[in-house]
């Protein structure tokens, strides 16, 4: 394996990785400016006020982008790795 081709997968995984993540960190981002600016508005500073919200958003977003999460690794490790891997 040259240094090209392990650059590339690794740059191919990086790429993978951030379009998994994106969904679930624009949605934290997203539920925690909402939560701050209404914490700010109130001037309620109860701290299960931030976090409970923020996983709700979270866990819903992970179980509804679930299948494109587990096909973009399926297809990044059926197409890169394996191949390297078998050596074809």
């Amino acid at each position: 394996m040259t240094d090209l081709i392990f650059y590339d997968t690794l740059r191919q995984g990086m790429w993978v990785a951030v379009e998994i993540s994106t969904p679930i960190l624009a949605v934290a981002l997203a539920a925690g400016l909402t939560v701050g600016l209404f914490q700010a508005l109130t001037s309620v500073q109860e701290m299960t006020l931030t976090f409970v919200p923020k996983l709700l958003a979270i866990v819903g977003v992970f179980w509804a982008t679930m299948g494109f999460m587990t096909q973009s690794l399926v297809s990044y490790f059926d197409g890169t790795v394996v191949p390297l891997i078998v050596g074809s």
